[in-house]
């Protein structure tokens, strides 16, 4: 019997959870869920047979070296700074290891060492990282199978809300880390647009304008990711004339966010005295912190005479908080970022019967035989609810299937990688389509 063990019970481990005991059975697993909140983890677990939930601090140790010792595969869903911490103990105890998350050079000095242990520590095994490369590399594989020559590659991603749980001016509503959100796009961004490198700071990645039809769903607005080039040569597109990849938000998202990064309200520092205040006037001492006060007051004062010319952007700031006068923050000190996380969290949480959206889309141009062709690759998943979020599905449902092609053998690989291997993304890619999580192709 194999025990595989998941570090981490929060929001992404739902469906993975799910997946790892319907095939615990089967397979004949053992999964024991770790989380720092032991009711939490219990409440996943539920009541099956081949699951149990333990508890402990991660920094312990002795406890997390024992708990690695039992195991014959680990998962690990922790903050992307603590898997180091598991890593080098899977290096000691001779444990294959499985995130979601992005390699950092932390990860990346442990490469010999698990190569010397004949392990393999597969990474960027989620949706994005993850499935974006999986799909990504099964399209660029076969275009090279066809002697084509791919000359522009663009990649976009994004976690909204389902239409019909759509109901405010955002039309957004939060599904994953919430600070994610807050400081998305602050190192800019570094990409190629036909032929030309383009480096856009913050203020810019947001203008509204950059926009993907999506079949089946319209139009939906893109803004271009931190370092789009460092991807490149994992798919051997060096050359390509253009290179993206994008986050995916509603067109009217982007206004808004425009408009709140050009007040300040993303600003992790300073941190400001915010005992006792409301969320109305906690966004006012940001914004006066900032000398943005006077910008938000016009706009809300013509909205309330009936006046505005930005209704849209008064209905944003009113269902954010600015003028709710009865929330009081829960900080006694606090940045803008802190404060925006806040309401964020507050104001555009996922109600319990709400579905949220998983949407990705790759446009590829190439050439075969000096002719010019395109393919558009889509995917689009939605939530069941609040719990069990496309989000949840996506992220989780590719680590559980790539830890039974582990645990049966069928990948070979060794050392530190991430799934651009076809030996990973067929099976898995395979395995997610017949799960209901499939893209669907359109050529010209």
């Amino acid at each position: 019997m194999h025990t595989i063990l998941l570090f981490g019970a929060g929001k992404s481990a739902t469906v993975l959870i799910d997946y790892l005991l319907a095939q615990a059975g089967p397979e004949d697993w053992q999964v024991l869920v770790c989380d720092a909140n032991l009711e939490l983890a219990r409440a996943k677990v539920g009541r099956a047979d081949r699951g149990k939930a333990i508890s402990f601090d991660i920094q312990d140790s002795p406890a997390r070296q024992a708990a690695i010792r039992e195991a014959s595969l680990v998962i690990s869903l922790l903050p992307p700074a603590l898997h180091i911490l598991v890593a080098r103990d899977c290096v000691q105890a001779g444990r294959n290891l499985l995130t979601a998350s992005y390699l950092d050079e932390a990860m990346r000095r442990l490469d010999a060492d698990v190569r010397a242990n004949n392990l393999l520590f597969l990474a960027e095994m989620g949706l994005d990282p993850g499935i974006d490369h999986m799909s990504a590399m099964q399209l660029i594989d076969g275009i090279r199978r066809q002697g084509g020559t791919i000359t522009s590659f663009r990649s976009h991603c994004g976690g909204l809300v389902a239409p019909e749980s759509d109901d405010n001016p955002w039309h957004y509503k939060i599904s994953w880390n919430p600070r994610n959100v807050v400081l998305a796009g602050k190192a800019g961004a570094h990409f190629r647009e036909d032929g030309r490198e383009v480096r856009l700071s913050y203020e810019e990645l947001f203008t509204p304008g950059r926009l993907l039809d999506v079949p089946g769903l319209g139009t939906l607005a893109w803004y271009p990711n931190r370092d789009s080039l460092s991807y490149a040569p994992l798919y051997g597109l060096e050359n390509t004339h253009t290179f993206l990849r994008t986050t995916l938000r509603h067109p009217e998202f982007m206004q808004g966010w425009q408009f709140l990064v050009g007040c300040g309200l993303t600003r992790e520092t300073p941190a400001l005295e915010l005992r006792g205040q409301s969320l109305a006037s906690g966004f006012r001492r940001c914004l006066e912190d900032a000398g943005q006060a006077g910008r938000v007051d016009a706009i809300l004062e013509k909205a309330a005479a009936g006046r505005g010319t930005d209704d849209l952007l008064a209905r944003q700031l009113q269902w954010l908080g600015f003028t709710d006068v009865r929330t009081t923050l829960p900080m006694d000190r606090g940045s803008a970022a802190d404060l925006l996380q806040f309401a964020l969290e507050s104001k555009l949480a996922l109600k319990p019967t709400d579905r949220d959206l998983v949407v990705m889309a790759h446009e590829i141009g190439y050439q075969v035989e000096g002719n010019d062709r395109a393919v558009q690759s889509h995917l689009v998943v939605k939530g069941q609810d609040s719990l069990h979020t496309a989000m949840a599905r996506t992220v989780g449902l590719p680590l559980g299937i790539a830890a039974k092609l582990v645990l049966q053998g069928r990948i070979s690989l060794r050392g530190l990688q991430i799934p651009t291997h076809r030996e990973i993304y067929e099976p898995v890619l395979q395995e997610l389509s017949r799960l209901g999580v499939a893209f669907h192709e359109s050529k010209k």
